[in-house]
């Protein structure tokens, strides 16, 4: 994802946790959505922004599009050459776009934003390769919109904004309505969909909210090892509530 670090073992544990998304009930209908909101013509060139392992890649592909992934690391390009034989997978960054200028149909970004320092120059480099009448979508959570049901209500929110405050721009999801009309975009459309899990399955994310929270110093060990110790037997017990809001913004360039 562009805006991620390539650290190898960053980057590692990065492909997991997207591997995982990837495979979590509801991803591929999510995906489709982005996709039909591109309203992409036969052929017509697409550039998927932050295409980490290449999957929505791949998956334009099959849909009869002419897709590009950018990825900013070096190592999640070479990955999503080997997994996907064929695909266009190049060297880049949101800022700075392999792509000549109104050559493509289409920009998608999922999950990207929200690393960003700068999200309204990534979206004046959007415009950039966009030509008239092209469409962007933006996927990604808000960072201080998780819902986590806990015993403990405000150590909960005390971990969750603490999370987010360790992301260069935890709440760009939120923004994306206003930073597309303030680059020109027009036709803005935002939906919610959000994902609630009640297994196991996203303990690690739950737990590693925490675990940044304590290394940010929000709250302390002691405090951390608890909560998790809590969220953990709630996985164990059935009882884990998790709800994610995603946010998926579309647009057309004037």
């Amino acid at each position: 994802m562009a805006g991620m670090s390539t650290n190898t073992s960053d980057t590692g544990s990065l492909i997991a946790v997207l591997d995982r998304a990837d495979a979590l009930p509801g991803a591929a209908d999510l995906r489709a959505r982005t996709y039909d909101l591109l309203q992409l013509q036969p052929g017509a060139l697409v550039v998927d922004v932050g295409c980490g392992a290449g999957r929505a890649v791949a998956e334009l592909t099959e849909r009869g599009a002419t897709a590009v992934g950018v990825d900013v690391s070096e190592h999640m390009i070479t990955l999503a050459r080997t997994r996907w034989d064929g695909g266009d997978f190049r060297l880049g960054d949101a800022y700075a776009l392999p792509l000549g200028d109104g050559q493509a149909a289409g920009y998608r970004a999922d999950k990207v934003f929200h690393e960003l320092n700068d999200p309204a120059r990534a979206l004046g480099e959007a415009r950039r390769v966009l030509g008239a009448g092209g469409r962007i979508v933006l996927v990604g959570q808000d960072w201080d919109t998780i819902v986590i049901d806990s015993d403990d209500a405000a150590l909960t929110r005390r971990i969750v904004h603490a999370r987010a405050d360790t992301v260069p721009n935890p709440r760009a999801a939120r923004r994306y309505r206003t930073l597309l009309l303030d680059a020109g975009f027009t036709d803005v459309t935002v939906d919610v969909h959000t994902a609630v899990f009640t297994d196991a399955t996203m303990l690690p994310m739950v737990t590693g909210l925490a675990e940044a929270s304590s290394t940010a110093g929000a709250v302390t060990r002691e405090q951390a090892d608890a909560w998790i110790a809590e969220q953990t037997e709630r996985a164990r017990a059935g009882r884990l509530f998790l709800a994610l809001p995603l946010f998926v913004a579309a647009a057309q360039r004037a």
